[in-house]
């Protein structure tokens, strides 16, 4: 039987989910006090948000592809604006990791020799109550120099140099605003996931990193719009008026991954301006975004398998060189994609042959002008940073590089045809082994799953679901003629789901409904994170 909490009092706050070890030094009456005034301030207002969402989607699907907004045109044309300057730890992103927020990881990316550390409460996060609450604890121990580890083999984990300023630039990325924390409820209505991690975080460690020297800064996954930029940003006004936080300390890096959002790059960075430290290119939401917005449009808009979905394809060529423009021009920084690659030790040929993929990935990403880049594992640290040492040499960024040469182009970036490859049965396979594989491990509060020397997250996995749906309701046709039907794939998914290892505990029956659902069902579920967190929390979490 799961042991519960339960907070009810006159506020109108209630906490409900399963003891988490170190709670109450997270859940003080004063952070949720602080979390609740965010939520009445706001939570009308992301409703109407995410309503403009499906609004917005289904317009596209009726044929009405995105468009630089017209009534935003003075925002673009106005060269008088900037973003706020560079705060401390920020003026050198040239590699950043990124993951989850567990005790080891937590270590381990912290002295991984990168300049930043993204840490992750989203997509490679579950977000079940033990690491929503155990991720604030570890990130709370981390700034204040008192997290350690011991491996059940006894290894032990410590963070190295003598203060924060010696370790990697902590930039939390809180859950997107489509999800709920359904743990926590004011006045009877679930507080949004975002609200909850950024002003756990917020209201716990804003004073200790100014006074450490850093600021808290933030990623912002998945929006939308630059209406929902302006969201966040009064979030960030809000909050640091009730903590006596000077106004423009907070910085947030945004996720360009929505194709909505890569129309609204300028505006976005305008919102944020006096909060704003870049953009960065999430390539992997940004193709399932592509997908889950053209799903129904015919051919024009489906793409060959997700390996042949590379950088260099003509959409995501315009989609990153106007990225590295627009924040450029406004003096933001440039982040660049995942390296998701992660380094077997067992097998030193298939390390080399992908460590030059990743060499070359970055180097174009250095070349196009970006600023640093992503990795997702220690092993992958010295090698974007190599690239980009030479690239910047002694400068911090290349913001100064301006790619005046690139052209904001409405039909480049929506030139999905252009892609080359093709659909095959080895890809087809592939997506259904990830997405099965990753919603099990997510079922099972892991959100960073290790997979063919891949580390997928959620957003790996959409693409695997994403694909095999709109593939079957296009009518598509692989590389040797065979149309891929729905029976064809379930057929293939038996197959697949037998080969499948199971083990005591495993979530794979689980999984496989919920891939089921999501991949071969009727309707399309916006994301697969919504129908996978009903039937984990229908397991106690």
């Amino acid at each position: 039987m799961v042991t519960t909490t339960e907070t009810r009092d006159d506020t109108g706050i209630a906490v409900n989910g399963p003891a988490v070890d170190r709670q109450d030094e997270i859940l003080t009456p004063e952070a949720l006090t602080f979390i609740a005034a965010l939520h009445r301030a706001f939570a009308p207002r992301r409703q109407e948000l995410l309503q403009l969402r499906q609004q917005r989607r289904i317009k596209i699907g009726n044929g009405v592809d995105p468009a630089f907004l017209a009534e935003t045109r003075d925002v673009r044309d106005d060269f008088s604006w900037s973003v706020a300057t560079l705060a401390p730890g920020l003026e050198d992103r040239r590699v950043e990791i990124t993951g989850p927020c567990d005790r080891k990881m937590t270590i381990n990316a912290l002295n991984s020799g990168a300049k930043c550390w993204m840490a992750d409460l989203e997509d490679s996060s579950t977000p079940n109550w033990h690491n929503v609450i155990d991720s604030q604890v570890n990130l709370r121990d981390a700034i204040e120099r008192r997290i350690d580890f011991t491996s059940p083999q006894g290894k032990e984990y410590r963070l190295k140099g003598q203060a924060l300023t010696d370790l990697p630039t902590i930039i939390v990325r809180p859950r997107g605003w489509h999800l709920a924390e359904l743990h926590v409820r004011v006045d009877g209505v679930p507080v949004a996931g975002s609200l909850v991690d950024f002003g756990l975080y917020f209201f716990h460690n804003a004073h200790r990193l100014i006074e450490l020297g850093r600021g808290p800064y933030f990623y912002l996954p998945k929006l939308e719009s630059h209406l929902e930029a302006r969201l966040w940003n009064d979030v960030f006004v809000m909050a640091q008026d009730l903590l006596g936080v000077p106004q423009g300390t907070i910085r947030a890096t945004v996720l360009i991954e929505t194709i909505t959002a890569a129309f609204e790059m300028e505006e976005i960075l305008y919102e944020l301006r006096h909060h704003s430290s870049g953009l960065n290119a999430g390539r992997w939401d940004y193709i399932f975004s592509v997908i889950k917005n053209f799903r129904e449009r015919g051919p024009r808009f489906v793409l060959p398998d997700r390996d042949q979905v590379t950088m260099t394809a003509p959409f995501m060529r315009a989609y990153t060189e106007l990225l590295v423009r627009t924040c450029h021009r406004r003096s933001a920084s440039a982040i660049g994609g995942m390296a998701a690659f992660i380094p077997s030790r067992k097998d030193a040929e298939a390390n080399a042959v992908a460590l030059e993929k990743v060499r070359a990935d970055k180097n174009r990403e250095a070349d196009d002008g970006f600023d640093g880049s992503w990795v997702a594992h220690p092993d992958l640290v010295p090698v974007a940073m190599a690239v980009f040492d030479e690239t910047l040499g002694g400068l911090p960024n290349q913001i100064d590089k301006q790619r005046e040469d690139v052209v904001p182009n409405a039909a480049a970036l929506l030139d999905v045809a252009a892609t080359p490859g093709e659909i095959t049965e080895a890809g087809i396979r592939k997506n259904i082994e990830v997405g099965v594989r990753y919603i099990e491990s997510w079922l099972r509060g892991i959100g960073a799953a290790a997979i063919n020397n891949l580390m997928e997250d959620a957003a790996t996995a959409e693409i695997s679901r994403s694909q095999i749906w709109q593939w079957i309701n296009a009518g598509s046709v692989t590389g040797d003629g065979r149309t891929v039907s729905r029976g064809w794939v379930e057929r293939m998914l038996k197959d697949e789901f037998e080969r499948m290892e199971r083990f005591e505990g495993d979530r794979f029956d689980d999984a496989l409904s919920v891939f089921t659902e999501c991949a071969l069902g009727e309707a399309y579920p916006t994301f697969l994170t919504i129908p996978a967190y009903t039937r984990f929390l229908a397991n106690g979490g």
